[in-house]
């Protein structure tokens, strides 16, 4: 998955004090785009003119590899450099995962920062908290990243698994998959997003395992369950195209192996989960 990066490791320590050097990694974004050649971000020495202090630090991939947030998306380009949509990317994928995860989180935090330049209490300019990661205003008000909670499902009925696709958006099969709503356990998002998806009730809802997902703020985790009772597929046809059941063989796997969903599909069709 995105965040499967050994051996090279993922340090997301908040340091405010850290200025972007020559080797520094650069990571600029512009609605729902992000700068690249090829797979490559540009350094901090291939600008021209931008000051040390607009660069905010983000995080850290092994010792060497600092990656800096530059929000100015009105200074001058790099040569050879454009702006990919990191959908696009998604499909195409990296030749190493910390290449995702480091354009995914940065984008997560990118957006973060982008949405709250003033405070939703009072409408004043906001400020950088100089302790830890959040966002400040002189009327008290504290703003934490924003990270939310979604489920990804496994729905088996003996030995069939449930896929879907999407009607608009993601082309490739999927699993069930939904957010968590105000007051709902994780388990509930469970019943109730198979239930609203493919008109079917679960039981035996077990957790399998989590994944960051900044692609859209998400925290993912998968869950497997089964099928309680009939499992004829009432589809919710105007968020999906397709929900079917199919075989260990018939599955289709996505193009690459960044989301927890391919590895929930993997694992089915691999004979790993019964």
């Amino acid at each position: 998955m995105i965040q499967d990066i050994l051996p090279h490791r993922f340090y997301n320590q908040y340091d405010p004090k850290r200025e972007a050097e020559d080797d520094s990694i650069i990571l600029c974004f512009d609605s729902g785009k992000i700068l690249v050649k090829g797979e490559t971000f540009p350094r901090y020495r291939e600008f021209k003119q931008i000051e040390k202090e607009t660069m905010i630090y983000l995080f850290s991939i092994d010792e060497d590899k600092q990656y800096f947030l530059l929000s100015d998306i009105e200074t001058e380009i790099p040569e050879g450099y454009e702006f990919v949509e990191l959908k696009k990317l998604r499909d195409i994928g990296f030749s190493e995962n910390y290449h995702a995860l480091a354009a995914y989180t940065g984008a997560h935090l990118a957006n973060w920062y982008r949405d709250h330049k003033f405070c939703g209490r009072c409408g004043k300019l906001t400020f950088l908290s100089g302790k830890e990661r959040a966002i400040q205003c002189e009327c008290g008000n504290i703003i934490y990243p924003r990270i939310v909670p979604a489920v990804i499902v496994g729905v088996i009925n003996r030995d069939k698994l449930l896929v879907t696709k999407y009607r608009t958006g993601f082309a490739h099969f999927a699993l069930v998959a939904g957010f968590t709503e105000i007051g709902e356990t994780l388990e509930e998002t469970v019943a109730r997003e198979v239930m609203e998806e493919a008109g079917i009730r679960v039981k035996n809802i077990r957790y399998y395992k989590s994944q960051p997902w900044g692609i859209v703020d998400d925290m993912l985790m998968g869950f497997f369950c089964e099928v309680d009772g009939n499992p004829e597929i009432t589809m919710d046809a105007e968020e999906l195209k397709i929900a079917e059941w199919r075989s260990r063989e018939e599955i289709e796997l996505q193009p690459s192996d960044y989301s927890l969903t391919n590895e929930m599909m993997k694992l089915f069709k691999e004979g790993k989960i019964l």
